[in-house]
């Protein structure tokens, strides 16, 4: 090419360079906040969360909502009410966000979305999964991840379709709300089945020893073993029923939905089963192209990338929808979304602000978790 053109050629790039930032320097700005659990025990979930918002703010940000731009401000919520009502206190007073995404937990949610439905900011929570408690706390409270009510009851039926059982153990939490509520859930859905539980154990988050409780159980002789714990209780319990001789296949609530569980239970995990919101092997455009993002970013999504992921999309069509940006913008145009195709499928609300969409189950097999066909 002759200098002349190339020098041409050149400016035309540095204008079209140009005439894109300033594209972007005139976009309406979206701020969007996030409390996640980045460190306590929820801090797995949290940074699965923390790569899904991040890699669709990317997408989104790449021409995919002409005249608006999201910008993300993040926050750890360390996984306690406390930590999670001073960073909803922030991301409301002083970074004036337009929504919020988040908390990770449902007890943190208890606690700190109150704050954001006095001050009428929308919250889209990503993994508050008790059934009651969360939108219950009022119109401005909304979410994209299924409930415990929603998920485990199709799930305990089809692994005693494929098991057979007729009688159960449970485990679980008894100091937050997820895990209490996520027992309940496993309650009522046993007992719908006929199946009967034959002994029930409690145990708190900061126990490390679960043995006297797996003794108990196991001389209960259960042919299932359901358990409903955050993800580092999870995986320990699982390792330490195995090496007590508990043989019966366990199913675990939505806490098990990390691959940390299955790195930190090791072989144990094998065979274990959970209800999840995330078909992974979803044939579907918006699927695929989800996936195909988190591995251009070097990261195995999880159920929890994907609905914080699919979050960002959310907030993205409202704004669309609604052609503006601030807070009662977007939560009318959550009001608004209808069929969006996510990586969680197709995506609606119902009419009390819960998320709409199919469910599966899954199961931890060679050391990874596969769809349950």
């Amino acid at each position: 090419m002759p200098r002349r053109e190339r020098i041409l050629a050149i400016a035309v790039a540095l204008v079209v360079c140009g005439l894109g930032a300033t594209a972007r320097a005139q976009a309406v700005p979206v701020k969007v906040g996030a409390a996640l659990s980045l460190s306590g025990p929820a801090a797995s979930y949290g940074a699965s969360q923390r790569a899904g918002i991040q890699a669709a703010a990317d997408e989104v940000n790449a021409g995919q909502l002409p005249g608006f731009s999201l910008v993300v401000v993040l926050d750890d919520d360390a996984s306690t009410k406390e930590q999670g009502i001073n960073v909803y206190q922030r991301l409301i007073n002083q970074e004036k966000v337009s929504v919020i995404l988040g908390p990770t937990l449902s007890t943190t949610a208890t606690a700190a979305d109150p704050i954001a439905q006095a001050a009428k900011v929308p919250v889209l929570a990503m993994s508050n999964t008790s059934p009651k408690g969360i939108t219950d706390i009022g119109e401005y409270i909304w979410r994209d991840s299924l409930t415990e009510a929603q998920v485990i009851p199709g799930a305990v039926k089809k692994a005693q379709a494929r098991l057979g059982f007729k009688t159960a153990a449970l485990l679980y939490g008894n100091d937050d709300v997820f895990t209490k509520a996520g027992y309940d859930v496993m309650v009522k859905a046993l007992a719908d089945l006929g199946v009967k539980v034959v002994a029930t154990q409690t145990f708190t988050k900061s126990d490390r020893d679960y043995g006297p409780q797996l003794t108990a159980l196991r001389s209960a002789s259960p042919e299932l073993l359901m358990v409903s714990a955050l993800t580092d209780n999870a995986s320990a319990i699982v390792v330490q029923a195995r090496s007590l001789g508990l043989t019966m296949p366990i199913m675990g609530g939505n806490g098990f939905n990390s691959p940390a569980f299955i790195k930190n239970a090791g072989p144990a995990a094998e065979g274990v089963l959970v209800g999840t919101s995330w078909d992974s092997t979803s044939t579907a455009p918006a699927n695929v192209k989800f996936k195909e993002v988190m591995a251009r970013r070097g990261f195995t999504p999880d159920q929890f990338t994907a609905q914080s992921y699919t979050a960002v999309l959310i907030v993205a069509e409202a704004v669309r929808l609604t052609g503006k940006a601030g807070r009662e913008d977007i939560r009318a145009g959550f009001a608004r979304v209808k069929g969006l195709a996510t990586p969680l499928g197709k995506f609606s609300f119902t009419a009390n602000r819960d998320a709409d969409h199919e469910a599966t189950v899954q199961q931890v097999k060679d050391g990874k978790f596969q769809i349950l066909p």
